[in-house]
């Protein structure tokens, strides 16, 4: 996965989520998506607020495991500078 971020003048976060087409049917990409929103909801809290995150879901997320997306997200906005301390 992709995950771009921008500053937002909102005290909180904003989501966005793109599953492409040549990733699969409707069925497919829509339980990418459910996932991928669960991992962000379960992990909004450790985030810094005051951002606009989209994510941008590849074709290796069709086969990857929860945990395994869950570790993605976790080190790229790790890498972006958006954890913060847990609370």
């Amino acid at each position: 996965m992709v995950l771009y971020c921008r500053k937002n003048r909102l005290s909180g976060n904003r989501l966005g989520i793109t599953v492409s087409t040549k990733i699969g049917k409707a069925v497919v990409r829509n339980r990418i998506r459910r996932r991928l929103h669960a991992i962000y909801r379960l992990q909004e809290h450790r985030l810094l607020p005051g951002y606009d995150l989209v994510i941008v879901a590849r074709t290796a997320g069709r086969f990857a495991e929860y945990q395994t997306l869950e570790a993605d997200f976790l080190s790229l906005t790790a890498k972006l500078g958006l954890l913060g301390d847990v609370q």
